[in-house]
């Protein structure tokens, strides 16, 4: 009788994809049992790695946990730098794809939502994400100010303050995905991205309007 051969994972793969399962695997435990009820055997499990393979590649749980939130702040800087680099593009097409990556559903989902959160909420963890990833908004906001001098001084928009633009859109930001993963049926991504166009066309309207 032949024998029906099973797929099995692979016994050894790159240390980069290992690291990959390992954080995977971290942000959906977080975004079940939160930070504190995140351990490392629960994230082994859900990898289906050993726990020796998960000390050899993070020696604690807090480095698994820095390293996690470093890969989410990465993948989000990714997606609006591609704009960024695109000489093609003006100030204010660069600004729009600034505000299409905050709500991009690779980033915006249920689960890395909640895993943002539960290091805003831990205050044990809120340094952690000041060392660790808060430099990342520093430039994106630091960015989407010089693009608003960018649309202002082609506009020729009278009293408009850029620094104060690019500090309500951040704050559009945290407030949009803190009420998406709180009522997801009542926020959408694409309502609350609508909703910052409307305030960026408010602001800019020879730019903007069209878009919204």
């Amino acid at each position: 009788m032949e024998r029906t051969k099973s797929k099995a994972r692979p016994r050894t793969a790159p240390p980069e994809v290992r690291r990959k399962q390992l954080i995977d695997a971290t942000i959906t435990c977080v975004s079940k049992y939160g930070i504190s009820g995140t351990t490392l055997i629960a994230v082994t499990r859900e990898a289906g790695l050993s726990l020796g393979l998960a000390n050899f590649h993070f020696k604690s749980k807090d480095a698994l946990l820095a390293e996690t939130l470093n890969a989410l702040a990465e993948e989000h800087r990714a997606l609006w730098m591609k704009a960024l680099d695109r000489p093609d593009l003006t100030a204010a097409d660069k600004l729009r794809a600034m505000v299409d990556a905050q709500f991009h559903p690779r980033v915006c989902s249920r689960k890395k939502l909640a895993v943002w959160f539960a290091f805003f909420g831990e205050a044990a963890y809120r340094k952690s994400y000041r060392l660790g990833s808060s430099h990342i908004d520093i430039e994106r906001q630091e960015i989407s100010a010089d693009l608003c001098r960018e649309i202002i001084a082609e506009g020729g928009y009278e009293g408009v303050d850029p620094e104060g633009v690019s500090h309500t859109l951040e704050s559009l930001f945290d407030g949009f995905w803190l009420n998406m993963l709180m009522y997801p049926v009542k926020f959408r991504r694409e309502d609350a991205a609508r909703r910052v166009f409307t305030y960026l066309a408010a602001m800019f309207p020879d730019h903007f309007a069209a878009h919204g």
